[in-house]
């Protein structure tokens, strides 16, 4: 099992980290939601992915399908809303984390941390520079913002010491991930698990 926990981020922060980090461009179109289902399209570099979403009482399972660039672009034209946001990878301790710089429909900075075990999402403690947390709010998730546009959103303070703590993050580049130009996962809407099947073959080795 595996959980996302999302937080807000201030604009100058974003921008320090994308002037530091770099990122690649990800433009996604969402068609309309489906009974138990729901459809997008990614292009990202020079490749495209269909994604299907199944949603299930555990959680939500998605299958992507690589396809052409040409015909990404093509499904882009028909879907019911689009995204287009700079994704940057970073490390955060031992966690992965994506920082997404929204500008169509408008601009939005949020970066979701991702890790393993719900039991651990819910230990995790946000650095000084992360602004609030918006993880249950369903209004902040790419589908939403993409068909309804982004929420009205509070202004997140830079405090000296939000700043200090971005820094020393920032200089610890030992292990960072390199920014790919690939097919980047949404994050899921809510606080919730994600289907994981390797994770549970392991969760059913160990009884």
């Amino acid at each position: 099992m595996s959980a996302t926990r999302v937080f807000l981020l201030a604009p100058a922060l974003a921008r320090l980290i994308e002037r530091e980090r770099g990122g690649h461009l990800v433009r996604q179109g969402f068609f309309p939601d489906r009974t138990g289902r729901s459809t997008h399209v990614q292009v990202s570099g020079g490749t495209g992915h269909l994604i299907l979403v199944s949603h299930h009482a555990a959680g939500r399972l998605e299958e992507p399908a690589e396809i052409s660039r040409a015909q990404a672009e093509a499904l882009l034209e028909l879907t019911a809303g689009r995204t287009e946001d700079l994704s940057i990878p970073i490390d955060i301790g031992s966690h992965s984390a994506t920082i997404q710089r929204f500008v169509i429909p408008a601009s939005l900075d949020l970066i979701s941390v991702a890790v393993k075990h719900d039991k651990a999402a819910r230990k995790f403690q946000p650095p000084a520079w992360f602004g609030p947390e918006v993880t249950s709010d369903l209004s902040y998730g790419t589908r939403a913002i993409a068909l309804a546009g982004p929420p009205s959103t509070p202004e997140v303070e830079v405090t000296d010491e939000a700043l200090h703590s971005l820094l020393d993050a920032l200089g610890n580049r030992a292990g960072e991930p390199q920014p790919q130009p690939t097919w980047v996962a949404p994050e899921p809407e809510t606080f919730e698990t994600v289907l994981d099947p390797e994770a549970e073959r392991e969760s059913y080795d160990g009884i």
